[in-house]
């Protein structure tokens, strides 16, 4: 009963779940360590998404850095 009340709150509202997850533990990292050093740990975090999301996709490391960074 409570499994299936779980699961239709996760599919109908996805998002907010996530959003609220991801504002207290930012914020919670702020408290801890400070605005600047949060956002480095949040910007790491992103790279790294990218970098992992690029290796899933079977994209090679040129490929991934010449879309980073293009030549001119």
């Amino acid at each position: 009963m409570m499994n299936e009340i779980l699961t239709e709150l996760w599919a109908q509202h996805r998002g907010k779940i996530l959003g609220v997850a991801a504002g207290v533990g930012f914020s919670c990292c702020i408290l801890a360590f400070g605005f600047w050093r949060s956002l480095f740990v949040v910007l790491c975090a992103i790279l790294g998404y990218f970098i992992g999301k690029r290796i899933d996709e079977k994209g090679s490391w040129r490929d991934f850095y010449n879309r980073m960074f293009p030549e001119r």
